[in-house]
């Protein structure tokens, strides 16, 4: 689980290393019971024979062997005198006389494994067929994403971001989808599968078209000249070669001033070449755009990325707010970024303000900036420029 991002934060070396104990561990848990080999990357298959005389038996086999497994893979691991703690998910097909084919075996069990993956992991799903109805519908998914970038059925929303006297100086832009026959779908719905597929690059780069778009407009006009738009940027997006050069060119052809536009990053860009990270981010600053830290304290960051990167602000999750005025763990924290960002000179804005007691504790903590329904609904362009001039009146 999460092998990926692990190899990319501690490097290929320390990666491999990991890879070989673990398969050894795997070896050892099926010893003479089955075969065991490397599928490629970080997946491994194990082939049981014999593993009892009816279906009852052999699920309840497996089920024992596919434990011993994941118990022997959440044991720590020592490389290179650092202890490092994984988890795996195991994915399991029976087959017995009916010939079904490898390919189709092959298919069927690593759909097991994604499913037991994408339910936090640390876990063991045998294949059900309701597995493969779940595939169908992400690859009808994923070719109605890919159709409906080409309609353009894809739009953006907006959500006020207030300062300490409530006042509209910014939004963040945030999509939505006209599905032809599913009507507006939230973010929720396709974002993640975007992501696996990569269709977050050209889904990220017209967000990005239509933010700036809608940026020059109110750049033009007195009553909206003054406020900020941030977008958010997946790691994917930001990963992309020639995403620097695109932006820049997108700056000059859309004439906003980039002052005014925000990059919204989440942590988990933070396992990448930070070197390179870094030298994007600070090509980018040159021009005047600044980077928010989103969902900050729910991921990876330290402190000594945070004094690396070029950072303008950082985001509070809305998982503390939330729950800031009952929990005294989720209030300790919010005082914590409170102190960290101020001391690394970035600005602080809250997300999912809902309430008048949250915004007052919020106040009370120093914080500047806010975001949340207290405020206003992600809503279409006319609707925020409508709660602009009446936010001016009061």
């Amino acid at each position: 689980d999460n092998f990926r991002r692990l190899e990319q934060a501690q490097g290929r070396s320390v990666g491999d290393m990991l890879l070989v104990e673990m398969a050894r561990r795997i070896e050892r848990s099926v010893r003479e019971s089955g075969i065991v080999a490397r599928l490629g990357g970080d997946k491994f298959l194990v082939l049981l024979e014999s593993v009892g005389g009816n279906e009852t038996e052999a699920t309840n086999a497996t089920g024992r062997i596919g434990e011993k497994l994941l118990a022997a893979m959440d044991n720590p691991v020592m490389v290179q005198d650092h202890e490092y703690r994984l988890t795996s998910s195991l994915g399991a097909v029976l087959f017995g006389d009916q010939q079904r084919g490898e390919e189709l075996l092959l298919q069927q069990v690593e759909l097991a494994m994604y499913s037991a993956k994408s339910s936090a992991g640390n876990a063991m799903k045998f294949f059900t067929p309701e597995m493969q109805t779940s595939v169908l519908t992400h690859v009808a998914l994923e070719q109605a994403i890919y159709k409906g970038l080409q309609r353009g059925e894809f739009f953006l929303h907006y959500q006020p971001q207030v300062d300490r006297q409530g006042r509209i100086i910014g939004a963040e832009a945030l999509v939505r989808w006209r599905h032809p026959e599913e009507g507006v779908l939230m973010p929720n719905r396709f974002i993640s599968l975007a992501e696996d597929t990569g269709l977050i690059v050209p889904l990220g780069q017209y967000i990005l078209e239509v933010a700036c778009e809608q940026l020059h407009r109110w750049q033009r006009n007195p009553a909206t000249a003054h406020i900020t738009v941030a977008v958010n940027v997946s790691s994917r997006q930001f990963d992309k070669p020639g995403f620097v050069e695109d932006l820049e060119l997108l700056v000059r052809t859309s004439g906003i001033n980039p002052r005014q536009l925000k990059l919204e990053i989440t942590e988990s860009l933070l396992l990448g070449d930070t070197d390179s990270i870094i030298q994007k981010m600070m090509r980018l600053r040159e021009i005047g755009i600044s980077f928010s830290l989103d969902d900050f304290g729910t991921g990876y960051s330290s402190l000594a990325y945070l004094k690396k990167l070029p950072l303008d602000q950082l985001k509070i999750d809305q998982s503390f707010v939330r729950n800031a005025l009952d929990r005294g763990a989720d209030a300790a924290i919010i005082r914590s970024i409170m102190t960290i960002g101020s001391s690394l000179g970035l600005s602080v804005i809250a997300e999912g303000v809902e309430t008048e007691a949250e915004w007052q504790f919020l106040l009370d903590e120093g914080c500047s900036l806010f975001q949340g329904f207290h405020f206003g609904k992600p809503c279409a362009t006319e609707e925020f420029e409508r709660l602009l001039i009446q936010a001016a009146v009061n």
